[in-house]
């Protein structure tokens, strides 16, 4: 028994500890999926809580995981990850069943588990949970309460300035399809031998006798039968999910709506991309340093843009209040997201390969960036 017991106290904290510490080195990442919660709930005037709840999420975890995991004040600390565990059980069978939105993000961009996948994964948990709690009373540290307390405290002071640090630098580890010494192109591509995408359809005819809708398939629907069946709908259902890209909403589009992303991922010369999702909340303490550095880089033949999923209209705002150099492109929020944590930052290509990525607060200098490379 003694072996199960600690066997379940290692799997329950390493399990808390990694999904705390996913959300913790990226906690803009954890903030948008809040944000992408509230939006399907129908609550958005909570989006201002959006990063306190993300940090508060990632330090409970982490703190539980923790805590079980070097058997610290297992009494009391079995409470907390049991009532946690009571918690969200219930809300990932919910999520399942109504899927609001594909990814739970329960691993962060580390692991992406389906709804269902979370849910099951939550039964386990909530089991193990359920276990040490029952044997709370058998967990033995043979540190005295001192070394434990500050060998406890050292630990989440450390996890808070990596949480710090990475909400105002850039993640530490970035598990992002966008990170470092990743190909763009590359990302995009499908296999040949890919699988696609399965769907079925349903359809829904209505008897004109009866007035009752009856629900048919693709073999037995009555298309024929126009006395009897009268179409009312039909909905395609996903069978089985294909293979997609990485990287799949990546664009470049100029003002008529041309896609030129080719143009800009093929090239052989140093491409510097501003990515800044919304002009209007991008921070304007470096554009200074940004003009400059934009000049200087189209001065020696390099391409420097910027990418935004901002309106027009914001856009000529933006460029008659700051005058940029550089020319603004549209691409997806969701993507520019996912890109780089910093409204602004900028992302350094050449060939289509992130070559670097830099936070608006650590804007590099121009000489710098380019004899790094």
């Amino acid at each position: 028994m003694k072996f199960v017991r600690e066997a379940a106290r290692i799997l329950l904290g390493l399990t808390f500890v990694f999904s705390g510490f996913v959300k913790g080195v990226d906690p803009l990442g954890s903030t948008y999926k809040f944000i992408d919660y509230f939006t399907a709930f129908g609550t958005s005037w909570a989006n201002s809580l959006a990063l306190i709840l993300a940090i508060l999420l990632s330090i409970a975890e982490f703190g539980i995981g923790a805590a079980i995991l070097v058997n610290y004040r297992v009494k009391n600390v079995s409470w907390l990850a049991l009532i946690f565990m009571g918690f969200f059980l219930p809300l990932t069978l919910w999520i399942a069943l109504e899927n609001p939105v594909s990814d739970c993000g329960c691993f962060g961009d580390a692991i992406i588990l389906s709804n269902w996948d979370t849910f099951y994964k939550n039964i386990v948990l909530t089991l193990l949970a359920a276990f040490i709690f029952t044997q709370r009373h058998k967990f033995r540290n043979h540190y005295n309460y001192s070394f434990q307390n500050g060998y406890f405290a050292l630990v989440m002071l450390a996890f808070l300035f990596i949480q710090y640090y990475s909400y105002n630098h850039l993640p530490i580890f970035d598990f992002r399809p966008y990170k470092i010494g990743n190909s763009i192109i590359e990302g995009m591509e499908i296999p040949d031998d890919a699988p696609t995408d399965e769907y079925k359809t349903e359809f829904i005819y209505k008897n004109k006798q009866t007035g009752k809708e009856k629900m048919f398939t693709e073999e037995n629907y009555p298309w024929q039968d126009t006395l009897t069946w009268e179409y009312v709908s039909a909905n395609s259902i996903l069978v089985k999910e294909g293979y997609h890209p990485p990287i799949h909403d990546f664009t470049i589009e100029n003002n008529y709506g041309e896609d030129v992303k080719d143009f800009y991922l093929y090239d052989d010369r140093y491409t510097f991309m501003l990515i800044a999702y919304n002009l209007e909340k991008a921070s304007t303490k470096k554009q200074k340093s940004i003009n400059d550095f934009a000049q200087k880089a189209l001065n020696e033949g390099m391409n420097f843009i910027c990418l935004t999923a901002s309106t027009t209209s914001q856009i000529e705002t933006f460029t008659a209040e700051h005058n940029p150099p550089y020319e603004i492109f549209f691409c997806d929020e969701i993507t520019l997201k996912t890109i780089v944590r910093s409204n602004p930052g900028l992302m350094l290509t050449q060939e289509g390969v992130i070559l670097d990525k830099w936070h608006w607060r650590a804007f590099p200098k121009f000489e710098k960036a380019i004899k790094s490379k």
